[in-house]
């Protein structure tokens, strides 16, 4: 048994998009991995070329025994299993509650009582809400704006008194816009990123809520998949919660102008009215990730958004 807590790492959601990113790494630190997953949001196929090199158990976070079997014998847990999107949290409150708060506490639980060594939560800048004030500091007050908010919000609480009540150590990651290959441009609920380079690449209008002068701290995947092996391997972390972002930011209206750029063309988006709990800015403040876990982007807004539209170009997301 201690040979194997050697060398599992279980990733929850490890279909989705970062967390088939995320397998991916590890496996290529020569890790154990077990997935668990119950592609409702993320793709078997994300998982296809390294499915025969890990294990994959199909299920929800929402069924304490299915999470309590899978963290047997794991050395660390990479929590990304989620339902993400402010607007689908606002249209089922109540099935985000009971994902993302009752989901993610079932995980912290059971990776308590199976002594997993480092348990690494993926947050969200959405914490922040609409608060004034750039960048966003881990300092300042939380001031969630939508239900998906208020549950990560919750998920890195329950990650911190874990870490102070059951001595878990953990971390929470506040992702800020993520991006890149394997983003699933095709839902409802799907990133500004890759729907506009989907409809772009058509030939078609990208559509904005609100203005397009809203900002972003876009970053591109590699960086939160670096900033979750350093914590897998930091000192000792007591649930701190730590930004990690791409260290500066664009505009909607600029994204389209920068795809433009790179595909040739003049398309305009069209404009809709605003969503109700979008945040209008977001930037994040990173002193914090370099000083507890060594992390500092390596991979910038231009060169990530250049990737990601090749990687829609080859026909692996359209």
């Amino acid at each position: 048994m201690e040979g194997e807590r050697v060398s599992k790492y279980v990733v929850t959601g490890g279909g989705g998009f970062i967390g088939s990113h995320l397998v991916r790494a590890l496996l290529a630190q020569g890790r154990h991995v077990t997935v668990l997953d119950n592609f409702s949001t993320g793709k078997r196929d994300n998982l296809r070329e390294v499915a025969a090199d890990c294990e994959i158990i199909e299920g929800d976070i929402t069924d304490y025994k299915t999470v309590e079997a899978a963290l047997q014998g794991a050395r660390a847990v990479l929590h990304q299993a989620a339902l993400p999107s402010v607007p689908r949290s606002l249209r089922d409150p109540l099935r985000s509650n009971e994902v993302n708060i009752t989901g993610t506490l079932h995980v912290l639980h059971a990776a308590a009582a199976a002594g997993v060594e480092r348990f690494v939560f993926a947050g969200s800048s959405s914490v922040y809400g609409n608060q004034p004030g750039l960048p966003r500091v881990e300092t300042m007050r939380t001031a969630p704006a939508s239900p998906y908010a208020l549950n990560k919000l919750a998920g890195e609480t329950y990650t911190r008194l874990y870490s102070e009540l059951f001595g878990l150590e953990s971390v929470t990651l506040r992702y800020f816009n993520v991006f890149g290959p394997r983003q699933n441009p095709d839902s409802e609920y799907a990133a500004v990123i890759p729907r506009f380079i989907r409809a772009m690449l058509a030939g078609e209008a990208p559509h904005i809520h609100g203005d397009g002068q809203q900002s972003r701290d876009f970053t591109y995947v590699q960086n939160v998949v670096d900033a979750n092996l350093r914590a897998l391997s930091a000192p000792k972390l007591h649930g701190e919660a730590v930004n990690i972002g791409g260290g500066g930011t664009v505009t909607l209206e600029q994204v389209v102008d920068r795809i433009n750029d790179r595909l040739g063309t003049r398309i305009k988006p069209q404009h809709g009215p605003n969503r109700p709990g979008d945040v209008k800015h977001s930037r994040a403040d990173i002193q914090l990730a370099e000083r507890l876990l060594g992390y500092r982007p390596s991979i910038g807004f231009e060169e990530g958004l250049t990737r990601s539209i090749c990687w829609y170009q080859d026909g692996k997301g359209v």
